[in-house]
């Protein structure tokens, strides 16, 4: 019901914002304005791709667009969480109950670039696509830039498919993969194919994952295992006023409170998914450790990814965690790159090593990381968080990427340097629409390689872009 609600609330405020155009109201860029820009996207609660994505995006379009003529706002859902996030930008606060934020701030700029990889699906919460698809709708009812940029669709709920049936019709969306257009195809959205936006992101040096690992007891000599887990079965994330309250005066449903008034998936199903992923992992994992001498390490990219990295260092005997409540991104990826070998359910947890070109495997969830590892031609490298067999699968996959590596990172070179492609033509994408929405913006003159519309990169892409461009 709260959902219904979340849903209703947000269509009338964009019923309410073209109404409200059609009378008069609002404004939108004139040539001599600095382009004022809204990122709207899951940023702030230490999920290490929901920032990393953002923190590129704001790079890249800066980039194309002159930092002269343009005026970035990122949303945060905790300043403390992103401090020092998204250079040159200033942060506004996003509330969980973020209907009246949504009408109250958009209109105080001339777009809307949604920066959500996980954007139109059901599979997390509702709550974040109807977030999504209001940001889009306000501006395109203004008659505003509304695009989103690398986002991902995949099953939705009846209502929120309606929903952005019928209000993202006027927007442009970038997607990530083809899988995705041709979800919103056939909703009527336009879309183009772009990439994920987390390609460019520069680290800290590798040092700093080197010197971390060492001081949690590597010696420099072993391969390091990276494994990412995730509590796979507790999503989708709901809203629930009789839960809040519950929680509030009894202390019930406290091992699923996300925060506020939303709850996790829980129940003795969900629990016991749990318990035979996390075992699989486990006997995987200490079955290769006894083939091989590695050093293992646990990462969560997201701080609630900390709780399954907790239970899987239990049942070894004690490995480290490293979690993103207390490393940022940029210390966290340097981390991952200082790697040797990963199995990760996190997306971004392979994407962000594999420019280091780090051989990695996947334990999907979702549709993320199987078009990845298919794009890769790595396969054989995939498994699903359910399935009957995932110790022995996983078990395989960690001799392969012992044995395999150059195959691997080849692969994974090529990918790279694909995607960074893709991500140029994103700024090729982003430039015409904009172009399309205010005809008189500055936009750059003449001819440009593929290389001009990345932002500034490091130099290790630079060489993979030399071997595979």
């Amino acid at each position: 019901m709260m959902d219904f609600v979340l849903e209703a609330w947000v269509s009338a405020n964009i019923e309410r914002a073209k109404a409200s155009w059609i009378l008069g109201n609002g404004h939108c860029w004139q040539p001599g304005q600095t382009l004022k820009l809204l990122f709207a996207g899951y940023n702030g609660t230490r999920n290490t791709g929901s920032d990393v994505r953002p923190e590129e995006t704001l790079r890249q379009l800066r980039h194309i667009l002159g930092a002269e003529n343009v005026e970035f706002s990122a949303m945060s859902q905790n300043f403390d969480m992103t401090r020092g996030y998204f250079q040159g930008a200033e942060q506004v606060h996003l509330p969980d109950v973020f209907p009246p934020f949504l009408s109250r701030e958009i209109p105080r700029h001339h777009g809307v670039v949604v920066v959500e990889g996980s954007a139109f699906k059901s599979k997390f919460a509702n709550a974040l696509t109807t977030m999504i698809v209001g940001s889009l709708g306000i501006a395109a009812a203004q008659n505003k830039l509304s695009v989103g940029y690398g986002s991902e669709a995949g099953k939705m709920d009846p209502s929120v498919r309606k929903l952005c049936a019928r209000y993202c019709r006027n927007s442009l969306i970038i997607t990530r993969n083809e899988e995705s257009r041709t979800i919103l195809r056939e909703l009527g959205v336009p879309t183009e194919l772009g990439t994920d936006t987390a390609w460019t992101f520069e680290p800290l040096p590798p040092e700093y994952g080197r010197k971390v690992l060492s001081e949690a007891g590597w010696d420099g000599k072993r391969p390091v295992l990276i494994v990412c887990p995730i509590n796979p079965f507790w999503w989708p994330v709901k809203p629930s006023l009789v839960k809040y309250a519950a929680r509030a005066t009894t202390g019930a449903y406290k091992d699923s409170h996300f925060r506020t008034v939303y709850f996790h998936k829980s129940g003795a199903d969900v629990d016991a998914a749990f318990e035979r992923y996390l075992t699989a992992i486990v006997r995987a994992v200490d079955a290769f450790r006894q083939r091989r001498p590695v050093f293992t390490a646990l990462v969560a990219t997201e701080a609630l990814d900390t709780r399954a990295c907790q239970r899987i260092s239990e049942k070894l005997g004690g490995v480290p965690v490293f979690s993103s409540e207390q490393y940022d991104m940029y210390q966290m990826v340097s981390i991952l790159r200082a790697g040797h070998m990963m199995a990760s359910s996190r997306f971004h947890g392979i994407v962000t090593s594999m420019p280091a070109l780090v051989p990695s495997a996947g334990i999907t969830m979702d549709e993320r990381i199987r078009n990845l590892m298919k794009d890769r031609g790595h396969e054989d490298l995939l498994m699903n968080v359910d399935d009957d067999d995932l110790e022995p699968k996983l078990l395989i996959a960690l001799e392969k990427l012992a044995t395999e590596g150059e195959r691997i990172a080849d692969g994974i070179g090529r990918t790279v340097v694909k995607n960074l492609k893709l991500m140029a033509r994103m700024g090729v994408y982003f430039e015409e629409e904009l172009r399309r929405r205010y005809p008189d913006f500055p936009t750059r003159k003449g001819q440009w390689s593929w290389e001009d519309y990345l932002p500034p990169v490091d130099e290790g892409l630079r060489r993979l872009m030399g071997m595979y461009g």
